[in-house]
């Protein structure tokens, strides 16, 4: 079997482990190490490389996670299909528990590094911002996840306001977020296919006086659906092909010098 990981997993809060036979991979970058060590295992059949978000014991804020090394890191080892599980908030039309694969991003974070662009002409398509193709796998194997919405992704490590929230769902805006960006875009530069799968932990700034989001509360869902989003992943990860195709995640630099390197997959054996 090729040991070549070609489908990565970017693990959200709470999110910390997923591969039984997995083996810890020490990976370096032109931007420093990743957030831990990449687990490289077998799920469904296929080669898997997982890779926590916050780091294996959440030592990472949003604001301060090394998004840029994550996905250096996931590429580097072959990946090249992207699935990213991640806590949100609900702003309008979901619930706490749903599962919602967003198809629209806004961006309101605040001075994180978005780009490996440092010099040149080198500007990325963006309009839609998570493959299609990935999306469509993930709810044929879940027919309950609800596909389309928007990601309003915010600074952190602080909750909205009240009014900040209230802004944003009228905004009609669906899922807030504090990690989806620059997660996304860094994918999109590196020729992956990406697509976040967001679990919704609260209803963000509540309905009423007193009902705010607190960090237990988002942990404890998280918790209580975790082996749903396991299984969810394996389904999906059983469905993808070995190679991207159908969606433009991949060709959209065909004819364009990039003014950024684009890491090759290592050859060694894993």
């Amino acid at each position: 079997m090729d040991q070549t990981p070609t489908i990565g997993v970017i693990g959200g809060t709470g999110f910390y482990e997923f591969l039984d036979d997995g083996e810890p991979t020490v990976v370096e970058t032109p931007f420093g190490a990743p957030s831990g060590p990449v687990t490289v295992g077998t799920v469904s059949g296929r080669r898997v490389a997982f890779l926590p978000r916050h780091g294996p014991r959440h030592e990472h804020p949003p604001h301060a996670i090394p998004y840029r090394a994550n996905l250096w890191a996931l590429a580097s080892l072959g990946v090249r299909q992207v699935l990213a599980p991640c806590a949100v908030g609900g702003l309008r039309d979901v619930r706490p528990g749903d599962v919602v694969v967003p198809d629209q991003l806004v961006d309101r974070t605040q001075g994180r590094v978005q780009t490996y662009v440092e010099t040149g002409a080198s500007h990325v398509p963006f309009a839609d911002p998570y493959c299609s193709r990935l999306a469509g796998s993930v709810v044929a194997a879940d027919p309950s996840v609800r596909r389309g919405g928007t990601m309003v992704v915010i600074e952190g490590p602080r909750f909205s306001t009240r009014a900040e929230s209230q802004s944003y769902a009228a905004a009609g805006w669906t899922l807030v977020n504090m990690t989806g960006h620059p997660e996304a875009v860094l994918a999109r530069e590196l020729l992956l296919c990406y697509a976040p799968i967001a679990l919704v932990t609260d209803l963000d700034a509540g309905a009423s006086e007193g009902e705010g989001v607190g960090q237990e509360e988002v942990f404890r869902l998280f918790r209580a659906n975790l082996e749903r989003l396991t299984g969810l992943l394996a389904a999906t990860i059983a469905r993808l092909p070995g190679e991207p195709s159908g969606c433009a995640c991949a060709t959209w630099a065909d004819g364009i010098e990039l003014t950024y390197q684009v890491p090759r997959p290592r050859v060694a054996a894993l």
